[in-house]
């Protein structure tokens, strides 16, 4: 049956417009973006099938524009389609943080930096840097490879924080195998971290692991014994 043909409020866009997004299933929202099916299915059911064979929704959304514009249903428009709405909510998450309130809570920092890492097949270092009143000034991705073995060098961490004139910094990095719990590498570097930006006067406030469920904040687990957040 067509969508044009259920009762309107079983319809997605309908459903959204009358009860918000999040009353929306996952295959719901993915058939607002496809808009129509191939001949002999409507756009929900094709969302389905495509998280059926391709998915969880997390996976599928994972893949890059040009493996997404290969798959049945979707092509070349609704693929980048789904790309820019990507991009567009991890530049929302950015621009909340950039000169906005402060950092206060392990949770603000922790959601902008799994939107940005989780999905990275290898391991990246990020950091935010953050003014007197723990609000972003920059954020920067320095280094690449496996944490424990690429190394990160904390002098460069501290040349950066100087650069851009930084009171404190929150670091971060991804685990792609998807066990966010940190490491004994990760405790240490983040010792070292906090031993070299303590030198110039920069706080460590936090230091964050992002996997496959909720970022791991060292602060909150009291591995970061004099960068505690504070508001302004």
């Amino acid at each position: 049956m067509a969508i044009k043909d259920w009762l309107e409020q079983d319809r997605p866009r309908e459903k959204l417009l009358t009860r918000g997004p999040a009353a929306l299933s996952d295959s719901e929202l993915l058939a607002l973006f496809i808009g129509k099916g191939p001949k002999g299915s409507n756009a929900v059911e094709s969302a389905r099938l495509l998280l059926d064979v391709h998915g969880p929704l997390r996976r599928l959304m994972d893949l890059d524009a040009n493996t997404l514009k290969k798959l049945p249903a979707l092509g070349p428009a609704s693929a980048c389609r789904l790309i820019a709405a990507l991009e567009l909510a991890s530049r929302h998450l950015l621009a909340q943080l950039e000169r906005g309130d402060s950092l206060c809570d392990p949770a603000s920092a922790g959601r902008y930096f799994q939107h940005r890492l989780r999905s990275r097949p290898h391991e990246v270092f990020a950091v935010l840097f953050l003014d007197t009143r723990n609000r972003t000034v920059a954020y920067e991705e320095l280094f690449s490879g496996t944490i424990d073995a690429a190394a990160v060098y904390p002098r460069e961490v501290v040349r950066r924080a100087l650069l851009h004139n930084a009171a404190a910094v929150i670091v971060a990095h991804n685990h792609p195998s998807g066990h966010a719990e940190p490491s004994s590498a990760d405790q240490l570097i983040t010792a070292e971290l906090q031993q070299a930006l303590g030198v110039v006067g920069v706080r460590l406030l936090d230091h964050v692991v992002v996997g496959d469920g909720l970022p791991v904040s060292m602060a909150e687990r009291g591995w970061i014994t004099s960068g505690r957040r504070r508001g302004s």
